[in-house]
């Protein structure tokens, strides 16, 4: 027995561990998730999702579909070495920079298979930028 180290230096996500209780990644990034590239938010139905930012800079953006129709997004900027926990269920997405590295936890069993893309449309889309330019 000995320790063990993991990483992912490339672009995007990478789980670098895994068990039976739960998973673990490191998201770098990538250009859907540029400030230009923002065009979806998603969300796990079964499971929590946890970031922690460990390096450049991360807007979290969540949000809140209206009976009526649209979406409400709100953003959060991320500080590093502090937890943050996305519920199950809530819309959201990450907003990284070329320089951004988060430290991501869930359940082993999260997959597209028990979650789902809601694709923003124009003005959600610029309100999303607005909303990460302001934070980032």
């Amino acid at each position: 027995m000995r320790i063990e180290s993991f990483g992912h230096d490339g672009e995007g996500l990478s789980r670098v561990y895994e068990n039976d209780r739960w998973m673990v990644a490191v998201k770098n990034w990538k250009p859907a998730n540029d400030i230009e590239g923002i065009d979806c938010l998603e969300r796990h139905n079964e499971t929590d999702e946890l970031f922690i930012l460990l390096a450049g800079r991360c807007v979290l953006l969540s949000g809140v579909r209206n009976p009526g129709g649209g979406t409400e997004i709100e953003a959060v900027s991320m500080e590093p070495g502090r937890l943050y926990k996305i519920p199950r269920g809530l819309w959201h997405n990450t907003v990284t920079r070329k320089d951004t590295k988060l430290l991501l936890v869930e359940a082993p069993e999260t997959s597209m298979a028990n979650s789902e893309v809601l694709p923003l449309d124009e003005a959600e889309k610029a309100a999303a930028r607005e909303l990460a330019r302001k934070s980032l």
